[in-house]
């Protein structure tokens, strides 16, 4: 497996667990397990990291799409690389910065891993197109 295929794994899981804490917190809020689940809406009063919790997986969701299809055309199209290999990563790592410092509201270190990993989202594209 590439090097690109194994952090777009990697990604695929932090993303997959994320979830985790916010399920977690919400769980523990005993206003949430008595309604039933009929509101598909975080309850208001629920603590701030559950709701930092579930704002971290979305916008994982969120940048794991551009993501995954730039490594898959450049593995595709066997445009692999040093560079795609570099960008991956940095991805990976920057994503796993951002869901650390989201959950601890550290908020200019969160924009900072979140435009990282963005920059490397962008030089996979760059790799792809040229």
């Amino acid at each position: 497996m590439t090097v690109e295929l194994t952090y777009l794994t990697w990604a695929a899981l932090l993303t997959a667990l994320l979830w985790v804490p916010y399920i977690w917190g919400l769980l523990r809020n005993s206003e949430n397990m008595a309604s039933g689940y009929v509101d598909p809406t975080p309850p208001s009063n629920l603590p701030a990291w559950v709701k930092r919790a579930n704002r971290t997986h979305i916008n994982s969701v969120e940048t794991l799409a551009p993501f995954a299809v730039f490594v898959l055309v450049l593995h595709v199209t066997d445009q692999n690389n040093s560079m795609t290999a570099l960008w991956a990563m940095v991805f990976f790592w920057a994503r796993v910065a951002h869901a650390i410092v989201y959950w601890l509201a550290i908020p200019y270190v969160r924009t900072l891993a979140f435009l990282v990993a963005l920059v490397a989202t962008l030089g996979l594209f760059w790799e792809a197109i040229s």
